[in-house]
């Protein structure tokens, strides 16, 4: 079992250039099937995720060629519509395969997807939603997990959403590039990665309008065409390691950074006592005292995001005072808190299992600790930098999901970290 080790103490300090985006990648290396040709993604983040995409597509006959992170994918002669359950079954972002093959061939099977355990996410949203396109859907095997989605012909129509949901969103959007009609989207997700999905399938011929908005239209077109795209850097990663820097009252120059996409969490920890300067995509972060106590509830985009809530409980533990954190979006988001109880934290949960009050600690120690979740996992690596003394951290490949190396990353600014390979 893979494992990181942490010897803490040490502030974070120098410069770091931001990795691409592993939550806009997602959906448009799923979306490269809609296109008869070859997409060459720039700036594409190697990590595991975006490697369980990339074992789809060539799974799905897709010809695959990396050179550093470009990533080049000739989709000409695939013609596969079920996708294999073991592949699916790792990751929850294959669901975006549903609508990219359903798009392209008018056909899909494909498992219930996989995925970290912060709670329940549920396709209904998906399903409803493309049902009314005109696609039948059968669900078969022992449990009824396997889905087969059918049509002679994508139709479009209105598709209301009760409440924003990003994959759904998305799903529907790669659904409809090659539908006839017109798909008109209301209470669409505005999270600046279905607007990343849109622009990229914009630029290879898709119409579609009001991306980055609550209304988005898909016009139908025949075909896509060839395209060259760089991904954007990635929000939650610039995020995470501005939190690390807060934790350990360092200073950082962070270059090819999301600015825009990043005032929620900016405004944050600001609150908690971060200076920050923001010049373009250059970030410069310092903190020189004990974080201030914060109330923060989690919601969509462009609020305070839930993947940026573990880490920010990592520094609140630290902060002089108490703070409350409510979580509006997973249920299990909170699985960090007996890892963090285990290195001194003071982390009490409510009733309703949404709400968590940290009172802060002056210090917190070093301990043998184990990853639930991606951004959970990232968060120990913030404590594990603040605290005192030496911690490990097991079960890394949930890390290891959204990070091309973090212990590279925190170790070029100074962290006395090292990943050991299981």
């Amino acid at each position: 079992m893979s494992r990181i080790e942490i010897i803490g103490g040490e502030q974070l300090k120098g410069e770091l250039k931001i990795q691409g985006s592993k939550n806009a990648a997602l959906p448009i290396i799923a979306a490269t099937i809609l296109n008869k040709g070859i997409t060459i993604l720039k700036n594409c983040p190697k990590i595991l995720d975006v490697y369980h995409m990339v074992n789809i597509l060539e799974e799905l006959g897709c010809i695959i060629t990396w050179e550093q992170n470009t990533l080049m994918v000739n989709s000409k002669k695939t013609s596969i519509s079920c996708l294999p359950e073991d592949s699916v079954s790792k990751m929850r972002s294959s669901v975006l395969f549903l609508g990219a093959i359903l798009g392209r061939f008018h056909e899909v099977t494909i498992a219930y997807p996989g995925g970290c355990s912060i709670g329940k996410r549920p396709i209904n949203y998906h399903l409803d939603a493309i049902k009314r396109m005109n696609v039948e859907q059968e669900f078969l095997g022992e449990n009824e997990d396997i889905i087969h989605c059918y049509t002679d012909k994508i139709t479009g129509n209105d598709i209301f959403f009760e409440r924003s949901t990003v994959g759904a969103t998305q799903n529907v959007i790669l659904t409809a590039v090659l539908s006839e009609g017109i798909t008109k989207i209301y209470n669409a997700a505005k999270e600046p990665e279905v607007e990343e999905l849109c622009k990229y399938l914009i630029r290879a011929g898709a119409k579609i309008y009001g991306e980055g908005t609550s209304y988005i239209e898909v016009e139908g077109v025949k075909e896509l065409h060839d395209v060259e795209f760089t991904l954007s850097p990635d929000r939650i990663v610039a995020g995470t390691y501005m939190a690390a820097v807060a934790a350990t009252q360092g200073d950082v120059v962070f270059h090819h950074a999301p600015s825009q996409h990043l005032e929620a969490t900016i405004d944050v920890l600001r609150k908690v006592g971060c200076f920050i300067e923001v010049k373009g995509d250059v970030i410069k972060v310092g903190n020189h005292a004990r974080p201030k106590p914060i109330n923060i509830i989690t919601e969509p985009y462009p609020a305070f995001p839930t993947d940026m809530q573990s880490q920010l409980m990592s520094i609140l533990c630290l902060a002089e005072g108490k703070s409350i954190i409510v979580e509006n979006i997973f249920e299990s988001r909170f699985q960090n808190i007996g890892e963090l109880t285990n290195m001194g934290a003071q982390v009490h949960i409510d009733e309703s299992g949404k709400i968590a009050q940290i009172t802060g600690v002056n210090s917190m120690h070093g301990a043998q600790l184990y990853a639930h979740d991606l951004r959970g996992g990232a968060a120990l690596v913030i404590s594990a930098l603040a605290a005192e003394g030496s911690s490990v951290i097991q079960c890394t490949d949930y890390i290891e999901r959204g990070y091309e190396d973090i212990s590279r990353d925190l170790r070029l600014l100074g962290a006395k970290i090292k990943y050991h390979c299981g």
